[in-house]
């Protein structure tokens, strides 16, 4: 891509750079690591929780920016992303890389010296997973860029498990799985959606090399997996029906609105938005569930 971010055009200010942690993806991360954090057997001081949380927001955060950072030509030539700070030119892009490189190494030495050094690795492995493999080498080069990529996405839970027992157990190891086979149709309908905008910046989504076709049976295939694997918890008996009923419900929806995606006639990407803003919900009501189950029945 030869296209540039703006130049300069003043002092950035503190909203600009809150802009470039990508605040809205980070609740989502921070979420999902503190359920991870209070599921998890044993004790944890509160103070100890509260920056095990921080040190996963700062994380996610950094990463965030260390994002806009390298996609800045590609999301000046997007209408969903050119309004970013580094685009419009209200942050300078070497900042926004000083900014991000500062955070990560911040919330992982923290980790690390405040927690246990397995969160902190689990952590550094996170933000090194979404910068250096999937921005800057999944990204531009595979329609599969969403699917192993999103691996990044999905460690928080384990990060919050680690935080308190020092170890990984096959729960928060199902909750990555969860997360890693959301992420895919997560994305694909917001692709099909906006695949106009990412054939302009280059950007090999799965609609634009594959078609429309192919990406709506995929995201039926990605979305009865998550339904399924969502399930895993209460079958294995980890949970109860306070978690299972709730999971239940939300997959069926999930997998209905996947497959009303490809029932849709061309051209029709109502079904698509919808799935997008639902599966934002969905894993925020899972998670929920899961922590609602945690705590009435223990």
């Amino acid at each position: 891509m030869s296209v540039e971010a703006a130049p300069r055009t003043g002092a950035a200010s503190v909203r600009d750079y809150i802009a470039l942690l990508k605040p809205r993806v980070m609740s989502l991360v921070v979420f999902t690591g503190f359920v991870g954090l209070a599921i998890a057997p044993g004790d944890i001081h509160p103070v100890l929780a509260a920056i095990a949380v921080l040190c996963i927001a700062v994380g996610a955060g950094a990463s965030g920016a260390i994002n806009m950072w390298y996609d800045r030509d590609i999301d000046a030539v997007m209408g969903r992303t050119d309004k970013r700070p580094i685009p419009s030119g209200r942050v300078d892009a070497d900042e926004a890389l000083a900014f991000g490189v500062v955070l990560a190494g911040f919330s992982v030495l923290v980790m690390a010296l405040a927690v246990n050094w397995l969160a902190a690795l689990l952590l550094a492995a996170t933000i090194g997973f979404y910068v250096f493999v999937y921005t800057m080498w999944l990204k531009r080069r595979t329609p599969q860029n969403i699917v192993i990529g999103g691996a990044a996405g999905a460690v928080p839970p384990v990060i919050g498990w680690a935080a308190v027992t020092g170890d990984i157990a096959w729960l928060p190891v199902v909750l990555f799985a969860v997360i890693f086979m959301w992420t895919p149709p997560h994305f694909w309908a917001l692709a099909l959606w906006k695949r106009g905008e990412y054939a302009d910046a280059g950007v090999p989504m799965l609609p634009v090399v594959s078609g429309d076709r192919a990406t709506k049976l995929q995201i039926v295939a990605y979305s009865i997996l998550m339904a399924a694997l969502a399930m895993a918890p209460w079958a294995m008996g980890a949970t109860t029906a306070v978690y299972g009923i709730p999971a239940a419900i939300l997959g069926a929806l999930f997998v209905i609105g996947s497959v009303q995606i490809l029932r849709a006639g061309e051209g029709d990407m109502k079904p698509a938005k919808m799935l997008f803003g639902y599966s934002i919900l969905y894993l925020f009501a899972l998670f929920g569930a899961l922590l609602a189950d945690h705590w009435i029945a223990g």
